[in-house]
């Protein structure tokens, strides 16, 4: 295994690794919509933190040496499941055809408050 220390939001202390390198695969962990040059400061638009989050997978998965093409299933925590028409106008820039198998929830919280959170697996 390899871990993976991206230019990315540092995990927040928790024992876990933003990414492993597993078999060919890129397992990366959740990233939530937090300005990396900010993390304290969470945008109240789910348009805004989608598109941190996924620029956070696209860092990782470049330092890993894949990329967002290469994504092959990917994962959308949403705090409140009827902003996921919002969260996927802003998904669909970051992906193409074909696109990856996708699955999507609402969860009771996310960290920091965050409205959103992404998870993927890539191969290399």
């Amino acid at each position: 295994m390899t871990e993976i220390k991206a230019l990315a939001p540092a995990a927040s202390g928790a024992p876990y690794s933003r990414a492993i390198i597993v078999n060919g695969q890129v397992y990366v962990s959740g990233q939530i919509g937090h300005n990396p040059a900010d993390p304290a400061s969470s945008s109240a638009d789910i348009r805004e933190q989608t598109a941190f989050a996924l620029n956070s997978l696209k860092a990782i998965l470049e330092e890993a040496g894949s990329s967002m093409t290469k994504v092959i299933k990917v994962t959308v925590f949403l705090k409140d499941i009827n902003e996921w028409p919002a969260m996927n106008e802003v998904y669909a820039k970051h992906f193409q055809q074909p696109y990856p198998a996708r699955s999507a929830f609402q969860v009771a919280a996310l960290p920091f408050d965050t409205k959103v959170e992404v998870e993927c697996i890539a191969v290399l």
